[in-house]
């Protein structure tokens, strides 16, 4: 079968992955649908360290082929979004709904396909860049059958950790103000969390202009580009004189973490979203935070994926989330090249490849 794996030295689409049957517990996924996340070029460009040779993606849709023994929620045939988080469901972090937080959900990756002999590692659980997958029962959530294979992608992960970032983890409230710096897949998925909640104001900052549209239509009400010299502390601070009540940082630059506290009004929370090299750091001045400010971290949006992605399915149905609106483009696997081409396409959210016919 065909995937994208990663030596440590390139990435490359291939024709002769095999994969185990699913054994106890776990499900055989045909994927139709991935999108490119920047995660899978953070492991390209060594920014997230992962054993190799390894099969790349994680953020997948498909329909269920087959399930081993004690599966019961799903069934074969059945539309399925994946979730990153292998988790056991029996720990006390699984118990109190914190599945992100779950030992087992972050374990050493396993090596369910093999290639040539040689065994291959799993990218965060899931490897959705191949056309099937092996996964935890738990990853797999049914979505309603007219839901389009590369929106569906999308919610396994952008959606999860920008509208669940929002909802879950800073529980913006109706009325707040919220500063969202970085307007990407996250960040856009953010902005439309921040809407759903009903922020009062909700500021984009992009270092591309050519944002400023999609933003809006995902529910920013204003938009400042953050390039050619501009001072992005005093065009927030002209739209928000006494700063954001929820700052996100959506992109993994210390810099802009920095910016996220500097404009945080009194008793605002920054949340962290973006992945910045493993040994950065980070300074700020400590005194901005006694006057109750907080910074947070937040993994995949402190999501429940059984919960959640049922719920913003129902909202994409309600037309309340936008997820077609998130595609920019779908390729078929054989052009992963020209994708991580496009991902830093000014206009683009998400390239999707397709493993459909």
């Amino acid at each position: 079968m065909k995937g994208v794996i990663f030596d440590g030295r390139q990435a490359e689409v291939v024709d002769d992955l095999d994969i185990r049957a699913p054994g106890p517990g776990e499900v055989l996924v045909a994927v139709t649908a991935a999108g490119l996340c920047h995660s899978d070029l953070s492991v390209i460009e060594g920014t997230i360290p992962h054993p190799v040779p390894v099969v790349l993606g994680h953020e997948g849709a498909g329909i269920v082929e087959a399930t081993g023994s004690g599966v019961t929620h799903i069934r074969p045939g059945d539309h399925v979004a994946l979730s990153t988080l292998a988790s056991c469901g029996l720990c006390a972090d699984c118990a109190r709904g914190r599945p992100g937080m779950c030992r087992a959900a972050s374990s050493r990756p396993g090596r369910p396909f093999t290639r040539r002999g040689t065994e291959l590692f799993q990218f965060a659980a899931t490897s959705a860049f191949a056309e099937r997958v092996v996964v935890k029962a738990v990853q797999a959530v049914r979505l309603p059958q007219d839901i389009p294979p590369a929106s569906a992608a999308l919610l396994g992960c952008s959606v999860l950790t920008g509208v669940g970032a929002v909802l879950n983890r800073a529980r913006v409230s109706h009325g707040d103000t919220v500063l969202v710096l970085g307007a990407g897949g996250v960040g856009l998925n953010v902005v439309q969390g921040a809407r759903i909640a009903g922020a009062s104001v909700v500021v984009a900052v992009d270092s591309n202009g050519a944002k400023a549209d999609q933003a809006r239509r995902f529910g920013a009400t204003h938009f400042v580009e953050a390039s050619n010299g501009t001072d992005v502390v005093s065009a927030v601070r002209e739209i928000l004189p006494k700063g954001a009540d929820h700052a996100f940082e959506c992109v993994g630059d210390t810099r802009l973490v920095r910016l996220a506290v500097d404009l945080l009004a009194r008793h605002g929370q920054a949340i962290l979203l973006g992945v910045p090299p493993a040994a950065a750091e980070a300074s700020f001045r400590v005194t901005s935070l006694y006057l109750d400010k907080s910074i947070l971290g937040c993994r995949y949006g402190s999501s429940r994926p059984q919960r959640d992605l049922a719920l913003y399915a129902r909202l994409y149905q309600e037309g309340r989330l936008l997820l077609d609106e998130l595609v920019a483009e779908v390729l078929p696997v054989e052009d992963f090249a020209h994708a991580v081409r496009r991902a830093d396409n000014p206009g683009a959210a998400r390239c999707v490849l397709s493993f459909t016919k």
